[in-house]
């Protein structure tokens, strides 16, 4: 078991607002602070558990855990992973209409001193665009034909104590380059920087989502972060037999690696062809996302750099991944690391559950029985993984499972951009709209509206998959 080393930058975090830097970045991407202008401050890595370690043989486990091949929903457990109720937002699951009245809402929720910060930012000339609620921080504008979000919210920085940036000059005559988001008049640079205001302008992953007729996925950056470092990719297939089949596959790139927005790219995309080219030939989709995993890992491989003889491949870029099918009567989940797939039925009062298990320190301390999970979870070293996909990683253990629902529901497949705030399978089945199953992707977009509103401190990815109980007669895989 490791945790994973973090890419080293001088300064660690900006001197300004705390955003995390990575190594070769010249202006934060959250405030445009100038990094050139402060001194470095001491380098802290990460201290690596020492190998091997020792474990205590687990307790026996309940035969209707996670680890039964096949089961019904109501054997599951719904219960909290770390054995606690978790507070939760709650958030609107109706369409909620733009107007004065979600205006208001965002301004009570960033607290005293919005109001002000909003009318100090229109004296200084600066555009105000929505806030970050439900439907907003899940909404992209598209023109020209490039993709494009709204104007950072300028309040940020003056709650901050910094200064809203002010007009620039008007751009000179027949330069062609891309006019920045946050500023308004400065132009973008070959490196993505306006020269005016030096904020990072937004990148095409920034905000992702895509539907189709029976799964749907969101991905959005997150609030915190200068950069989406989660990749997903939803397809649909067909059986051997003629009947449909629905996959999404889910990856974060684990930020403390070389590359991880390459990584989750790189495995997203080969798990799903993976599975598109393995399900009509019909391979049993329990198999198929156990070779679908394997496919990702070695796309993972694939970007390591080689370093030193005595180390390979050192810190090469790596992501977590989670994939489920729906197909055949039959719901299949795979995965390595912390990204979580959950259940949850369109009859409420029936229990949710969670399908996976984290590749966790917190989860390896309770099932070697050293901890409890109030006392896991409640450490610092909770969510360290101790599985994912790159070249530097121990031995590959794909985990895979299969249940059959005998009741219609959907499949929220996630990063923990999301389940962070709404961890147990209960928190989950609170926030995921009644008519998820209808709707799939008007759903993603509530719950990553969810994520945005609770602090979106990090990439926010999900795919809500239906399903439906075949009817009487239909074949199974």
């Amino acid at each position: 078991m490791s945790l994973k080393p973090k890419a080293p930058h001088p300064l660690g975090t900006c001197p300004e607002c705390a955003e995390p830097l990575e190594s070769g970045d010249r202006f934060c991407g959250a405030c445009g602070y100038d990094l050139s202008a402060a001194s470095p401050v001491p380098d802290r890595p990460t201290v690596p558990i020492p190998l091997p370690v020792d474990w205590p043989e687990p307790p026996p486990r309940d035969p209707a855990s996670l680890t039964t091949a096949t089961q019904h929903p109501g054997e599951l457990p719904g219960t909290d992973s770390g054995g606690r109720d978790l507070p939760t937002i709650p958030v609107r699951t109706d369409e909620v209409p733009a107007g004065p009245g979600a205006s208001a809402e965002a301004g009570a929720a960033e607290g005293p001193g919005a109001s002000a910060g909003t009318d100090a930012a229109a004296e200084a000339g600066v555009p105000t665009g929505p806030g970050p609620s439900a439907e907003a921080g899940v909404s992209a504008e598209e023109g020209d034909g490039d993709f494009t979000l709204p104007a950072p919210d300028p309040r940020a920085a003056l709650r901050a104590g910094g200064q809203a940036p002010a007009a620039g000059p008007a751009a000179a005559p027949g330069d062609a380059r891309k006019v920045c988001v946050a500023c308004r008049a400065g132009r973008v640079d070959r490196d993505g920087y306006c020269e005016h205001c030096g904020h990072a302008q937004p990148r095409e992953r920034d905000h992702m989502e895509e539907e189709l007729s029976s799964v749907a996925a969101v991905s959005d950056r997150g609030l915190r972060h200068h950069r989406n470092e989660d990749s997903f990719a939803v397809a649909s297939a067909s059986l051997p037999d003629g009947s449909p089949a629905a996959l999404a596959v889910v990856c974060d790139g684990v930020s403390s690696a070389t590359r991880p927005d390459e990584a989750s790219s790189a495995a997203a995309s080969a798990a799903s062809a993976a599975l598109v080219a393995a399900l009509p030939r019909g391979t049993h989709p329990q198999q198929a996302m156990h070779e679908a995993i394997v496919a990702a890992a070695e796309a993972v491989n694939a970007l390591a750099e080689p370093t030193t003889a005595d180390r390979e491949h050192q810190n090469a870029p790596a992501c977590t991944i989670v994939g489920s099918i729906v197909a055949g009567g039959l719901l299949v989940v795979g995965w390595v690391g912390d990204s979580r797939a959950y259940w949850v039925p369109d009859d409420r009062t029936s229990p949710p559950a969670r399908l996976t298990e984290d590749d966790s320190w917190a989860a390896q301390m309770v099932a070697a029985g050293l901890m409890n999970e109030a006392q896991a979870y409640a450490d610092e070293r909770a969510h360290a993984i101790t599985g994912w996909l790159g070249a530097d990683s121990y031995e590959l253990e794909p985990h895979t499972a299969a249940f059959k629902p005998d009741r219609a529901g959907v499949v929220v497949v996630c990063t923990d951009g999301l389940w962070n705030y709404a961890e147990g399978a209960e928190d989950m089945a609170r926030v995921v709209p009644p008519d998820a199953s209808a709707r799939p992707l008007h759903g993603a977009q509530v719950l990553v509206g969810h994520a945005l509103d609770g602090g979106g401190h990090d990439n926010i990815t999900v795919a809500l998959l239906p399903f439906a109980v075949p009817s009487p007669g239909a074949g199974s895989a």
